[in-house]
């Protein structure tokens, strides 16, 4: 028997001061069965960055040809491809060639300068793809906020996340590893 994937139910108090979006959001996120704690809340703060009442979480690991998430136009097109981890090159290079944007949220530690370097040259050509390194050492605590139901603050100024839920005050700070270039 198939193991199924297990709902999160996310409330989002959204103030974004550096893009100046302010919203609340209530989403669903599926997790699935091969799906670690640390990857959903990665998806989770990927959509809070990029907060948008037209942002969706697609099915992710279920479909080969969908990002994380993603943000479409009235025609269909992709404006915004946004992925998580460490994908493969040519997935990324893919993506580039069907949205306008592509972002990528690494958070392996160690392991992303381990997959950066034999990737960088070819990625850099990529004029449409920014590379955000989510630091390991800090996403810990806000993996240990991980519920089936979370309602969380997020504010984000001056390229700082900041999260509050409940009586719990965290920091990250992304580091931008390749930046688009326009």
């Amino acid at each position: 028997m198939a193991l199924k994937a297990t709902i999160f139910k996310a409330v989002l108090n959204i103030a974004d001061i550096d893009r100046g979006i302010y919203l609340d959001a209530n989403l669903t996120l599926a997790r699935h069965p091969s799906e670690t704690d640390q990857r959903l809340i990665v998806r989770l703060l990927a959509w809070a960055l990029n907060a948008d009442d037209a942002l969706t979480f697609t099915k992710g690991l279920c479909a080969d040809d969908e990002p994380e998430l993603w943000l479409k136009n009235l025609h269909g097109g992709i404006e915004h491809w946004i992925e998580v981890g460490l994908p493969d090159e040519r997935r990324l290079k893919k993506a580039c060639n069907r949205s306008e944007l592509v972002t990528l949220y690494t958070y392996a530690g160690r392991n992303v300068d381990l997959w950066w370097q034999p990737n960088a040259a070819l990625l850099n050509k990529h004029d449409n793809l920014r590379i955000i390194d989510l630091p390991e050492e800090e996403l810990i605590p806000v993996v240990a906020l991980a519920e089936r139901n979370m309602q969380w603050q997020v504010t984000i100024s001056e390229g700082q996340i900041f999260i509050t839920a409940g009586e719990t005050n965290l920091t990250i700070t992304p580091k931008v590893r390749k930046e688009w270039v326009q």
